[in-house]
């Protein structure tokens, strides 16, 4: 079945640098916009970095705005999200996830997507 795993979170330090992946199974990512969501505890899941599939524009949410990048690598079927000078305030799991019918960046949310994979956990401390 079709599968999206992410990979590479861990404990940093503020200021610290991760970068996180998004490796697809059963879905040719190329084809696909992806969305980077988080939860921290106690807080409703949000939505941190869009891919788009369709006209390649990237999206950020205002609060990590200048320290993330997105990007795909199709050959490793993958999209990656870079984080760097890493809050405390980042500290949470991180999805990745797409949709049926997700294929633009602006506007999305957490009820548009279908597929889900099950999460890495980020956590920012001294």
């Amino acid at each position: 079945q079709a599968q999206l795993v992410e990979s590479g979170g861990g404990l940093v330090q503020p200021g610290g640098s991760l970068r996180l992946s998004c490796a697809g199974s059963g879905f040719t990512l190329e084809y696909y916009t992806i969305g980077w969501f988080r939860q921290a505890p106690g807080k409703e899941r949000e939505g941190v970095s869009c891919i788009s599939a369709n006209d390649g524009s990237t999206s950020f949410a205002d609060s990590v705005k200048g320290r993330f990048t997105i990007s795909r690598d199709n050959a490793k079927n993958t999209v990656y999200l870079q984080m760097n000078s890493l809050r405390p305030e980042d500290t949470g799991v991180y999805f990745c996830a797409t949709g049926l019918e997700f294929y633009f960046c602006s506007g999305y949310a957490a009820q548009d997507m279908d597929y889900w994979g099950k999460g890495t956990l980020v956590t920012v401390s001294s």
